[in-house]
């Protein structure tokens, strides 16, 4: 297009649509809101295809070429790529261009489902690393460059290092140290950063990924930042992996249809941030800070991270994640389900998740001034009105020695079996993942052996309240196991 173009692609879209084309091109709606009242309340009107003047996402040459290397500049890597398919898409690809089939890969066992499903898809052999759980609250901790150090050492096969962070529960590890550890051996290392697009912006929040060494991060968009749902960054340093074929494999895990309303979302997000991001991050840190003021009172609901426990840490938890507000029920009356209920019917507040024990407040730069507000007068008449715990609370979820693997991912998930009560499982071949949450690690995954002491976790954990979830059988009660027969 002319230098004269519109700058943004939201711009060259609305101007598109003015203009008054006969469409003859996908998609089937042809900007017709009149046809049905909700593509019009959706923005059907720039909902098109790769026409002459919006680029192409799987070549970009001009508006998104310039989007990606925005973004790089912004995050501080060599090269960015735009995804709609969100940071699954990323994870998937970022794995796909660093590996070969068989390789191994050394992996985080809190790691996002994506992460085994490239494990399994790719043919790869995972050596499985175990967080901390960090104690009284039963959540993952920050994976540390020592434990990966050590892994290079025992598995000088391992061609990839893979782990969150932040968590979903908004722990941190030291990704400086673990680059360092792993970048002595020849390894790369690729953080899922999906719940930390909003690092490196403002002191407050850790440094990103890409500053601290990292060759390969994903980040969404939409977790912390204004961009719509299913967007995402995958960043790379081209170090030591080559960025062709991050390129070849991005091109590979993205739709060939890709949204513009997701990429004008993604232009504007990166607009906003290089035109008034210092000041909206400030705004955001400042009411941070107003919320752990006003929740200084709290007695039996606790905020790790916030409040009293602001700039502080735990064993296990390298640093926490300002953005997340974690709220622990331990020592309360209230259940983390009850107080995400009670947050939602009384005070029409609603929080990400919620677990037996705890709830995940996320707040954004999106977030309002009136937020440090309702959210802290909600907690503190909750804490008033429920008190403290009037029973011992359930012991954390147990670390537990990993089961031998007896065949691989792929393998495992392709093969025959049936479920089977987990008693009579036992000495059997898992075809399942069955997850334990807190933390969130896998206890068992396809190819792993169902072992005594696996069952004996699995019925402790259940009966301390943890909530089991298989991705086949119905736990505690059955499991999906190889060479077994459905009926």
């Amino acid at each position: 297009m002319k230098n004269n173009a519109p700058r943004s692609l939201l711009e060259r879209l609305e101007a598109h649509h003015q203009a008054g084309y006969l469409s003859l091109h996908m998609p089937g709606h042809k900007e017709n809101t009149a046809l049905a009242p909700y593509l019009a309340q959706l923005g059907a009107q720039w909902d098109i295809t790769e026409l002459p003047g919006f680029d192409d996402l799987h070549d970009p040459q001009d508006i998104l070429a310039q989007a990606m290397d925005r973004a790089a500049k912004l995050w501080g890597s060599r090269k960015s790529w735009l995804q709609v398919n969100g940071s699954t898409g990323g994870l998937l690809a970022a794995i796909r261009a660093a590996t070969r089939r068989g390789d191994q890969v050394l992996v985080a066992r809190h790691c996002h489902k994506a992460i085994y499903h490239a494990i399994e898809v790719c043919g790869l052999e995972p050596i499985f690393l175990l967080p901390p759980v960090v104690e009284g609250l039963g959540i993952a901790g920050s994976l540390t460059p020592a434990q990966v150090a050590q892994a290079l050492e025992d598995h000088p096969g391992v061609k990839l290092v893979v782990y969150p962070s932040p968590t979903y529960d908004g722990v941190v590890s030291d990704t400086a140290g673990i680059c360092q550890a792993a970048h002595a051996k020849g390894v790369p290392v690729l953080v899922d950063e999906a719940h930390g697009a909003h690092f490196g912006f403002h002191p407050a929040f850790p440094p990103n990924a890409m500053a601290q060494g990292a060759d390969l991060a994903v980040a969404s968009l939409h977790k912390t930042l204004p961009s719509l749902t299913q967007t995402a960054v995958l960043h790379t340093s081209g170090k030591l992996v080559p960025l062709p074929q991050v390129a070849r494999q991005t091109g590979i895990f993205q739709s060939s249809s890709p949204s513009y309303l997701l990429m004008a979302s993604m232009d504007g997000c990166l607009g906003l941030l290089e035109d008034q991001g210092e000041a909206l991050f400030a705004a955001w840190v400042r009411r941070l800070a107003d919320f752990d003021g006003q929740i200084q009172d709290l007695r039996y609901l606790r905020c790790p991270g916030h409040g009293k426990e602001a700039g502080q840490t735990l064993p296990g938890v390298f640093a926490w994640d300002p953005a997340k507000i974690l709220i622990s029920t331990q020592g309360s009356a209230l259940t983390g389900v009850e107080l995400k209920d009670r947050l939602r019917a009384d005070y029409r507040i609603e929080v990400e998740m919620a677990l037996d024990h705890y709830v995940v407040a996320m707040t954004g730069l999106g977030t309002d001034d009136t937020m440090p507000t309702r959210l802290a007068s909600a907690l503190l008449a909750l804490d008033r009105q429920y008190g403290p715990c009037q029973e011992d609370a359930p012991p954390p979820a147990q670390r537990h020695a990993l089961p031998p693997r007896r065949c691989s991912v792929e393998e495992a998930a392709m093969a025959q079996g049936g479920l089977s009560f987990l008693y009579d499982a036992m000495g059997k071949v898992s075809g399942e993942y069955l997850w334990a949450y807190p933390p969130g690690i896998p206890l068992v995954t396809p190819g792993e052996e169902i072992t005594v002491d696996l069952v004996e976790t699995v019925e402790q954990l259940y009966q301390a309240g943890v909530r089991l979830i298989g991705t086949r059988g119905k736990p505690p009660i059955t499991i999906f196991a190889l060479g077994d027969q459905d009926g």
